[in-house]
This record gives structure tokens, sequence and C-alpha cells, in this order.
């Protein structure tokens, strides 16, 4: 798959552009500020029906207008495909592919697979269990359409049980048989995300230990820890062990919902113990494997976004990242970079084929 071209007007500090693209290797670099990221939001934002940086749709349209566009032109099995994004201010986010809406922005998920390595994936290492669900959530929805839907249904659930123990406590009743009803769908949905989950880690976790072996040497043992109280209990009895807590909090404080994925290095969790080099240097490993499984289940190489790479590692390892990427099983890669010369002698080294786009 590869991205021919590209067209964005008002999207975040983008006015207007039109970029026609080469189908290997695609650098954008400038000063800082000057909208190298949004370039590859833009595309992100193609693949997901949503940026990566900033999910709040209306917060992506530029400041001096109402609406925001990005269209992308694909080479897709053989056929050409277009993909267009487009929102006005108070209006519903429309996607249309070849012209035609999607009734769901969830049908459009996993069409065009992508996957991004930024400095705001230090996120995964700093913040809650939420962020590490949502890698975990991302790759599964990109390869598996079921498991997507599982999700849809269970936050549902959720939420109408949360409004169902609101309104208890505001009107201080209890009515255990309509709880029931929510209880017995969240256990449903969520027992078959759990088993997914727990499939999606034992394939997954080979992967990424023989990416992280290659980027440090085989210099230190690592580790993903799926954890779940769903393991030990079923959610039925998890809600009820916890119902009395759930009606003082008003929501539902245990289920897959609240399930965490633990980095570990030499056993240790590596938010604690790891080195900012051993960080990213396992957050990258996360991402390529990320690349590897997609590319298992699909086999359409994913697009592949180094957003200011040079931020995250020295020039040599960054020649590395771009030559392990420029292989046969890679599609098409953009880098972002606010050192044209420096990015330009670096792909330079690996491929004949690729743009420089000189953003100002």
């Amino acid at each position: 798959m590869k991205l021919k071209s590209l067209s964005v007007v008002n999207y975040k500090n983008i006015a207007s552009k039109h970029l026609e693209l080469d189908p290997k290797i695609n650098c954008f670099v400038g000063k800082n500020g000057i909208g190298k990221t949004n370039v590859l939001d833009a595309i992100y934002h193609l693949s997901f029906g949503k940026s990566y940086f900033n999910p709040i749709t209306s917060q992506n349209i530029n400041h001096n207008a109402d609406f925001f566009m990005i269209e992308g032109l694909y080479h897709r099995e053989d056929r050409e495909e277009k993909v267009m994004v487009s929102v006005k201010k108070g209006q519903k986010k429309i996607i249309k592919r070849n012209g035609k809406n999607y009734e769901k922005i969830s049908e459009h998920i996993g069409f065009l697979p992508l996957v991004i390595i930024s400095p705001a994936d230090n996120n995964l290492i700093i913040e809650g269990s939420a962020t590490r669900r949502k890698f975990m959530d991302g790759v599964l929805s990109q390869t598996n359409p079921n498991y997507l839907q599982l999700l849809l249904k269970y936050n549902k659930t959720l939420a109408q049980r949360n409004a169902l123990l609101k309104y208890f406590a505001l009107n201080r009743t209890f009515d255990a048989e309509n709880l029931s009803i929510y209880n017995e769908q969240l256990d449903d949905f969520g027992t078959k995300i759990h088993e997914i989950r727990t499939h999606f880690i034992a394939a997954f976790t080979p992967i990424f230990k023989k990416r992280y072996e290659h980027i440090s040497d085989n210099s230190e043992y690592v580790d993903l820890v799926y954890q779940s109280k769903v393991h030990q209990q079923t959610i039925t009895e998890l809600l009820e062990e916890n119902l009395a807590k759930d009606r003082v909090l008003q929501y539902t404080s245990t289920g897959v919902h609240k399930d965490d994925l633990e980095f570990n290095i030499s056993n240790y969790p590596i938010k604690k113990f790891g080195s900012q080099g051993q960080q990213k240097s396992f957050l990258i490993a996360l991402k390529l494997a990320q690349f590897d499984f997609i590319l298992l289940q699909s086999d359409a190489p994913p697009i592949v976004l180094l957003d200011d790479i040079f931020d995250k590692l020295d020039e040599s390892r960054v020649e590395q990242l771009i030559k392990l990427v420029d292989d046969s099983n890679f599609g098409q890669i953009f880098v972002s970079d606010t050192h044209p010369n420096r990015t330009e002698a670096v792909v330079k080294k690996i491929t004949k084929s690729y743009k420089i786009f000189k953003l100002t």
C-alpha cells in the first residue's frame, strides 16, 4: 500500500498544502512549529479518523477557519483508493472512501494500516494503564474487526451501567435486576476481550523481544506482562464483589477496562529502573513489533511514520532504523526532522527513492 498524494486544508497550522509523494521515503524538514508533525498527523488521521496527538476533533481545525479537510490518494491491491476526512465546527466528522460515506468510523479502521513512532510514545511508559490499553486495543483493532466491535459494545454497556449507578445514588434507590442485565453483558463482551488480549500478548511478546534484542545487541532481558483481574475471577464475580464500592463511587471500578500491560526490563518496571536509552529502545522495539504483527495478520505493509526520530536516537541509530524499515518487508516511510542536511545525508546512504519536502 502506498500513499500517492496528500491534500490538507485548514488542519491545525496548515492552511493549504498538496503533496505528490515518493513510493518509498518522504522527509518533511523545517524549523520547529512549522507543521512537520501536523503533516504526519494528517496521514495518521486518514487511517484512524482521528489525530494521534489531539483526539478532540474541533481543536484540530485551523484557528482562522471553521472546517478542515484531509484527502489521500492511495494505491492499494492494484487499485486506487481515495480517502477523505472532513469536519465543520458543530457538525459530525465525515469519512469517505471513493466518494462514499462510512456509516460508522469503526468500519474504516484497519483498511489503511499504519504505525507511528513519535516522542509522544514516551507516554506509554510514564502515564497510566489507559495509555497502554489503548496501545493494545489499537493494534488489535487494525487486525481484528471483531475485536473492535466487542470493544465498542463493552464500552457502551459500561457507560450504561455507570449511568445507572449514578441514577441509583441520585434517587437513593437500587434495582439489582436492572443492574444484572448490564453485568451479564459486561461479562459476555469482557470475557471475549480478555481472551483475545491474552492470545495477542502471547503472540506479540516474542516478536517484541526479537526486535529489542536487535536494537540493544541482546544486552538486557525485557518482557511484557498482561495484568488483569480476569485472570483469576470471572467478570460477574468481580462485579458482585465490588458492588458496594461501585455504588459509592457511582462508576464501575473493575473489569477489562482496568487492565494494564506491564513493561519490564530485567524483571523490574522499566519506568523506574530503565535508563533513558533503554526506554527509547524499548518503545522503538514495541512499535516495530507492532509493524511486524500487523504485517503477519494482513500481508500488507503498514505505512510507517517516524516523527522527530532524531529526538529519540543519535544519527547512526537513525540510519540503522531507516535501513531496517527500508528492507523489502516495509512499504512507505514518512520522516520529520529539523535538519534538512542531516536527514538527506542519512536517506541518501540507504535508498535512491526519496523526496525531501522543505516546509516554511
